[in-house]
C-alpha cells in the first residue's frame, strides 16, 4: 500500500478532502496532515509539517493552497524536498520522471477537481528515470545552503 501525505491551508481544504477521499478509494494510505476546517491559517505551517513527514518517511506528498504558489515556495525551502507546482498532467509526469519531485503542489482556485485528480494520477503513476536527470538533481544540492 502506497503512503501519501496530504495537507492544505484553508483555501485548499475542499480540494484536499476530495483528493484524500479519491486516494483512499484507490487503496492508498493517506496521512492527512491538516488543516481540518476552512478557518484561516498560515500555509507555511502546513507545508513544513508535510515536508518533515515526507523527508522522514521517504514518501510522496501533496500540498494544496489557493494558487499552489505559496505551498511550493514553502516546501522548496527544505533541502530534501523537490516540490512541483503542476497545472497539467504533463507537468506532473515530467516532475516525477525528470525532476524526481516528491511533493506535488496544486492551486485549488486554479485547478478544478477533475483536472486535479488527473494531475495526481500522473504524479503517482510515474517514477524517476535517473540517468542524466540524477546528475542535474545533484546540482541542486549546493544551492540548499543558500536558502
Amino acid at each position: 500500500m502506497r503512503r501519501i501525505h496530504i495537507a492544505s491551508d484553508h483555501a485548499g481544504f475542499v480540494l484536499k478532502q476530495a483528493l484524500a477521499r479519491h486516494l483512499n478509494e484507490r487503496g492508498c494510505e493517506v496521512a492527512d496532515d491538516g488543516v481540518f476546517t476552512e478557518e484561516s491559517c498560515d500555509y507555511p505551517v502546513m507545508a513544513h509539517k508535510l515536508c518533515h513527514a515526507v523527508a522522514r518517511e521517504e514518501c510522496l506528498g501533496i500540498l494544496v493552497c489557493g494558487s499552489g504558489l505559496g505551498m511550493s515556495m514553502a516546501a522548496n525551502r527544505h533541502p530534501e524536498i523537490r516540490a512541483a507546482l503542476c497545472t497539467t498532467e504533463l507537468h506532473a509526469n515530467l516532475a516525477r520522471r525528470h525532476n524526481n519531485a516528491n511533493v506535488l503542489c496544486l492551486g485549488a482556485r486554479i485547478t478544478g477537481v477533475e483536472l486535479a485528480l488527473a494531475i495526481v494520477a500522473a504524479f503517482l503513476n510515474n517514477s524517476f528515470e535517473g540517468g542524466r536527470h540524477a546528475r542535474r538533481i545533484s546540482l541542486l544540492a549546493p544551492l540548499a545552503g543558500n536558502r
